[in-house]
């Protein structure tokens, strides 16, 4: 028997999934109108295969591994359309993180150089940002207009990219004010509720319940709220690793020190610095200067805010579970049992 290897998936459909990538890019590429254009499909593709198949795919797998929870013993076609809107949520995702580095002057992305420092793009990428999200819409088109729940699911994908979208801006426009007593821990739990919590585990959720036609339900309501708390859980980790993760492992160098970002990590340090550390926190934080960067990653160290993350992580870890035990589906419970462990202490 093949074991389960992530979030209840076993390794068998983990390839399956990724092996569907392959079959979807061909289909749309040969399926395309835009065929008296090759020069621009041959872009498509390579836009395509650089920025989408090569990370995590957290988000893309929790739509089978949802679907997989809610429904028993699923054929064959229902299983290729689950994967097939799990491809829909990565496209999306690398669309936001084509246009996401272009904005914080990342030099990384999964190891490699981002995006807009290939072929020395540049801005131009910021039509690849828009091409990756509008291949969103086409694919929906092509394998779910037939289907009766096709409006809800765009629908869906048009509401959290809005949502995010949304996020997006009260995320940069901190940033851009640099008014360092605005970063505070309502801010930041807005920013992420917007910016990360409805596109990053609501979202993939959402759709295979949408599928299965329980969308819009009480239970889906609890299973919202739970989204959102595990949301948080997920960006104070993306916050950690960008400080002090393993480049190695995350196959990006942290640039949120230097974009003055509004992160978990700013405001915990913020509150235990004295007036003194405070000083050094306000002079040193938000600029592009090797020397600056050091300074606050020093204080960071000197405040143990690695040690008061490991404290929120266990602490928010217990809290999550206590609250999906108490859902009333054994099935939905399932679900964010399989995700929290898929994100428990997740290195990249």
């Amino acid at each position: 028997m093949v074991q389960s290897s992530l979030g209840g998936l076993t390794s068998n459909e983990v390839q399956e999934f990724e092996a569907e990538y392959h079959h979807l890019v061909e289909d749309f590429i040969a399926g395309s109108e835009m065929r008296d254009i090759p020069l621009t499909l041959k872009w498509i593709e390579k836009v395509l295969n650089y920025n989408v198949p090569h990370g995590k795919k957290v988000r893309g797998l929790m739509v089978p591994m949802t679907y997989k929870c809610l429904v028993k013993d699923p054929n064959e076609t229902e299983i290729k359309l689950v994967y097939v809107l799990g491809w829909c949520v990565e496209i999306l995702q690398a669309s936001s993180l084509v246009c996401d580095d272009i904005m914080d002057g990342s030099i990384t992305r999964r190891g490699r150089p981002c995006w807009y420092k290939v072929d020395n793009l540049g801005a131009i990428a910021f039509n690849d940002s828009l091409l990756l999200e509008h291949i969103v819409y086409r694919i929906l088109a092509k394998y779910f207009k037939e289907e009766n729940y096709y409006s809800q699911l765009v629908d869906l994908f048009l509401d959290v990219t809005y949502k995010a979208t949304c996020g997006q801006s009260l995320d940069t426009l901190t940033g851009h004010h640099r008014n360092l007593d605005e970063y505070t821990m309502e801010r930041y739990k807005a920013i992420v509720k917007y910016k990360t919590s409805y596109y990053t585990i609501f979202l993939p959720i959402a759709l295979a319940m949408t599928v299965i036609g329980i969308k819009g339900s009480q239970l889906m309501e609890k299973g919202e709220k739970i989204a959102m708390e595990i949301g948080q859980y997920f960006q104070v980790q993306d916050d950690y690793l960008d400080c002090f993760g393993d480049v190695k492992s995350t196959g990006k160098i942290g640039t949120d020190i230097e974009d003055c970002k509004c992160t978990w990590l700013f405001i915990t340090a913020k509150d235990k610095c004295n007036a003194v550390q405070l000083t050094v926190l306000r002079e040193n934080y938000g600029f592009d200067d090797t020397a600056k960067v050091a300074n606050v990653k020093n204080l960071y160290n000197e405040l143990d805010i690695q040690g008061a993350y490991k404290q929120y992580e266990e602490e928010s870890y217990s809290s999550i579970s206590d609250k999906i035990k108490k859902l009333e589906s054994s099935q939905l419970e399932m679900v964010f049992c399989n995700l929290l462990d898929m994100i428990y202490k997740r290195n990249k």
